[in-house]
């Protein structure tokens, strides 16, 4: 997980955070800087991103400068910046949303609207930087947090990892915008039929590429693996040309430059459960489904595979 500061206070003349800003880092349990030089600010979100820039009103003009530059980077665009003005004035503000901030506080709002008002604004942006852009399914960090939280419920569940075969030969054969297409469709699929069948239980996570997690209650792995391949492989022959999907097959290139036939995309669920083991941390989980799923692509077909082992016996003098 990235190490992030907690909150950056853009401030040339102040030394301490300003009355607003300390009870609200304070109240919410987080830690704070004050900064006085752009540049540092701009080379500290280089090496970590922060939570959130908080602007004082006695440094728009520079202040304005420094959102101009960080949004202006797709990296550190995900920021949030709030100005927090002393005083109203419907230029300054106006201007400040110009730059790109995604929040600007005046007295205008009492100061509890103010905190909530950054409430919000820490919210919306932990959400949103916390979910894949192309499917808008939780990442890596929600899906080591679910894990977790499953783990320490102590309930039977089951961790599933979902990987699509022949999709790099796709790819090449069509474009990655179709790959693309693909991807999402596969996220809609999975999405739906996990929450459609588990409801709140279900949770579907997007690592990346075509890589998926899917988190169940454990005597539901049977039903929404099987119902995910089966609509899956009704799908997915649609999302080939004609002269292809009548083939049912299309030609490809090896490493070597060799021809050969690439069937169609199958899916390969490798599945993992806390029935007879105990887990003690999210990345031995993530290990185990690794190689579960590793195992699924070896076998024909959309397929999906249980792990069924026992925890190792250890030694009594362990």
């Amino acid at each position: 997980m990235r190490t992030r500061l907690s909150v950056v206070y853009f401030s040339p003349s102040a030394a301490s955070l300003s009355p607003l800003a300390s009870a609200w880092v304070t109240g919410k349990g987080l830690k704070a800087v004050v900064v006085a030089d752009t540049a540092e600010i701009i080379a500290m979100s280089l090496r970590a991103l922060p939570a959130m820039v908080l602007v004082d009103g006695d440094a728009a003009a520079p202040g304005m400068e420094l959102c101009r530059a960080l949004k202006n980077d797709p990296y550190s665009a995900i920021v949030p910046v709030a100005f927090l003005f002393h005083a109203h004035d419907d230029a300054e503000v106006m201007a400040a949303f110009g730059a790109g901030a995604d929040e600007v506080l005046s007295p205008v709002f009492g100061l509890d609207e103010q905190r909530a008002r950054l409430d919000v604004l820490l919210t919306q942006t932990e959400r949103d930087v916390s979910v894949h852009p192309s499917t808008r399914l939780p990442g890596t960090n929600e899906i080591e947090r679910e894990i977790k939280r499953r783990m320490e419920v102590g309930a039977p569940f089951a961790v599933c990892y979902a990987d699509l075969d022949n999709f790099k030969e796709y790819n090449d054969r069509y474009s990655y915008n179709d790959g693309d297409r693909v991807i999402f469709l596969l996220s809609r699929i999975l999405h739906d039929v996990v929450k459609g069948l588990c409801g709140a239980g279900g949770f579907v996570g997007h690592i990346g590429g075509d890589d998926f997690i899917f988190i169940l209650p454990l005597e539901m792995v049977a039903p929404c693996a099987g119902e995910i391949i089966s609509v899956f492989d009704t799908l997915i022959s649609y999302q080939y040309s004609e002269q292809d999907r009548r083939a049912g097959y299309f030609f490809g290139k090896d490493r070597r430059g060799q021809l050969h036939k690439v069937p169609f995309m199958t899916l390969s669920i490798g599945v993992v459960t806390n029935e007879r083991r105990r887990f003690t941390h999210p990345a031995q989980v993530s290990e185990l489904a690794t190689e579960m799923k590793s195992y699924a692509k070896t076998l024909p077909g959309s397929v999906f595979v249980v792990d069924r082992r026992n925890d190792p016996v250890r030694d009594e003098g362990d």
